[in-house]
């Protein structure tokens, strides 16, 4: 009896030791790369890094940016969010040609983490809830961040952008998809989520990240915006690309291709049923799976 309180004993204490190891790499001790000096938007491609949060430099983040030598100050922005990988200057690269053809200034923040396999809750979910469960405040959540980098670069270039556009895929897709579930007052004109792996559904009754119970929403405002889902017709088994297979996720369809269909049958019964105007769109792209570099072609189309 004696042993078994002992090993109890001493496997609590491993977790709490291994609980406030976690925490303090997490959210005590600085993380990201150096901040670089303030200067204006480089045409071609560049990046610089700012402080994610406005409050406090405990954390950075390095965004990328694609800038035509023809863009200018009254032109279209483009903000590109990358996959679970968090390769942000892939997403860009993706994009460097389309910006030249349709002159769109690009801007990637790269949402870097070394956990990102196992870690959602910090980019595709928002930053809403830490690792641990506990509410962030909302000047931390992903989608402020967002706010953040588009201030700073009116700021720094002199500029007065009103609103911005987004595309994200996979992950990315989830991203833009729940930043105008919860965050319908971002500057943000249309929002473009492609072969996301899970949704937050508009419904009160699931709790978030998979639905909007327990987190601030306003639906009216939520449908007033333009949204596209896109969604490849290919993508439609588990076996593309890393799917959420938790419980939860299954519930909202067995693929990529069914749980964005469902969504959207799902939002569309919602905001008919409270009489809300419904600005979504859901289009299929042909003979396509899950591809970030085809959506991202198909996505041009749209903008």
């Amino acid at each position: 009896m004696k042993l078994l309180k002992w090993m109890f004993g001493l496997l609590l204490a491993l977790v709490v030791a291994l609980s406030l190891i976690g925490y303090l790499y997490l959210y005590v001790l600085p993380t990201g790369p150096q901040k670089t000096d303030v200067r204006p938007t480089g045409a071609g491609k560049d990046s610089f890094v700012i402080n994610a949060y406005q409050h406090t430099e405990r954390k950075t983040i390095r965004v990328w940016t694609y800038k035509p030598q023809q863009w200018t100050a009254d032109g279209q922005v483009l903000f590109v969010m990358h996959g679970m990988g968090r390769n942000a200057e892939s997403y860009l690269d993706a994009w460097s040609e389309i910006a030249e053809r349709k002159n769109l200034l690009l801007v990637a923040p790269e949402f870097d983490s070394r956990f990102y396999r196992v870690i959602t809750n910090d980019y595709q979910e928002g930053n809403l809830k830490s690792y641990f469960g506990w509410n962030n405040p909302q000047s931390e959540w992903a989608f402020t961040v967002v706010e953040n980098i588009f201030d700073q670069l009116n700021t720094i270039n002199h500029w007065s952008l009103e609103h911005y556009d987004m595309f994200g895929h996979s992950a990315g897709g989830q991203f833009v998809q729940r930043m105008v579930a919860v965050k319908p007052e971002a500057r943000v004109r249309k929002a473009i989520a492609a072969n996301a792996g899970s949704y937050t559904f508009m419904q009160e009754t699931v709790p978030y990240p998979f639905g909007l119970g327990g987190v601030q929403h306003n639906l009216n405002a939520s449908f007033g915006k333009q949204l596209v889902l896109l969604l490849g017709e290919l993508d439609n088994n588990a076996e593309q690309g890393v799917l959420d297979q938790s419980e939860a996720a299954m519930r909202q369809g067995a693929n990529r291709l069914q749980r964005g269909q469902n969504f959207f049958s799902v939002a569309e019964a919602v905001a008919k049923k409270a009489d809300y105007p419904f600005h979504w769109t859901l289009q299929l792209v042909p003979k396509v799976g899950h591809d970030y570099q085809k959506m991202s072609e198909a996505a041009a189309t749209l903008l």
